[in-house]
């Protein structure tokens, strides 16, 4: 009995030294057919990257796992080590003489399962044919993460601008990230926000703004952005003109009850319409619940408390 296990034995660890030996020369072989060159033969040219990428995420979700190295993202370099050019290989980055499309392509081989790509194809990034390698490090980092800041602010010029106002959401602070309304893998609304309207997205943080309200007010209801710029603004509270301006964009005073007409002795003879920023300077004085009101009768159809 004993003479029979260790036979057999034998004969399972001659079997499995056979099997990774065919391993070995199929890999091997693959290399030669496909124009696959191996890791060490890149590491002869590129000593820097590869010891950066000896440190990186990718690097360290590839340890172990059998597979072409290098060129499992930079494809076969086989013409590449005869001919050391951006042209024949897969490169990455703003000097890639490949397309956005194929430098994206390699990244989605292995991060298509991913849910935040999920709607990659129908995003404004890949539209406007902005690579993964544009905003995301491929041979250094220790986490896939970005400083959202100098990454976002890069390409957007005008966020960092009203972001750096007198009013601004907290961005430049650290309170809140791009990334906390916007997903830039691509989502189904515009802008890329993480909701399915504007309004939506609001009420996450503003959740007192939802109502509902038996006096709602008509721009509130339809869009946030009628009245406020949520990157910043020169105005308090991010909204897009100052009190009274904003305002009479709807409520023009020729017609408003604080006017009056010309023939209306009750109020100022100046007070007609002609010039109608000098009256109502502090419309929020008397309209405080202005996003809305529950306020009976007329106080709350005029937003009052």
């Amino acid at each position: 009995m004993t003479r029979l296990l260790k036979s057999r034995k034998l004969y399972v660890s001659s079997a499995l030294a056979g099997a990774l030996m065919l391993a070995a020369g199929l890999y091997a072989s693959a290399l030669g057919e496909a124009g696959y060159v191996g890791s060490e033969k890149c590491k002869e040219c590129h000593e820097e990257v590869a010891a950066s990428h000896a440190k990186s995420l990718h690097s360290r979700a590839w340890a172990g796992k059998s597979g072409y190295g290098c060129e499992s993202c930079h494809g076969p370099a086989g013409d590449h080590v005869n001919n050391p050019s951006r042209e024949s290989i897969v490169s990455f980055g703003k000097e890639s003489k490949q397309s956005a499309d194929l430098q994206s392509k390699q990244c989605l081989g292995c991060h298509s399962a991913s849910t935040s790509l999920a709607y990659w194809d129908m995003g404004f990034h890949k539209k406007e044919d902005v690579a993964c390698s544009a905003c995301h490090s491929i041979h250094k980092g220790d986490k896939p993460t970005v400083n959202q800041l100098e990454t976002c602010f890069g390409c957007h010029k005008d966020i960092k601008r009203d972001a750096n106002r007198q009013a601004h959401h907290p961005i430049i602070e650290g309170k809140v990230k791009c990334s906390d309304c916007h997903n830039p893998h691509g989502t189904l609304g515009h802008g890329m926000i993480k909701a399915d309207n504007t309004n939506q997205l609001c009420y996450k943080c503003h959740g007192d703004k939802r109502g509902p309200f038996i006096w709602e007010h008509a721009p509130v209801e339809e869009n946030c952005l009628v009245c406020h710029d949520p990157h910043g603004s020169k105005a308090n509270k991010l909204l897009k003109e100052r009190v009274p301006s904003i305002c009479q964009d709807c409520h023009d005073l020729t017609g408003d009850s604080h006017a009056g007409t010309p023939t209306d002795s009750s109020r100022s003879s100046f007070v007609t319409g002609t010039d109608n920023k000098l009256v109502s300077r502090a419309c929020l004085n008397c309209h405080s619940n202005i996003h809305g009101s529950n306020a009976p009768s007329s106080r709350g159809k005029e937003f009052r408390r």
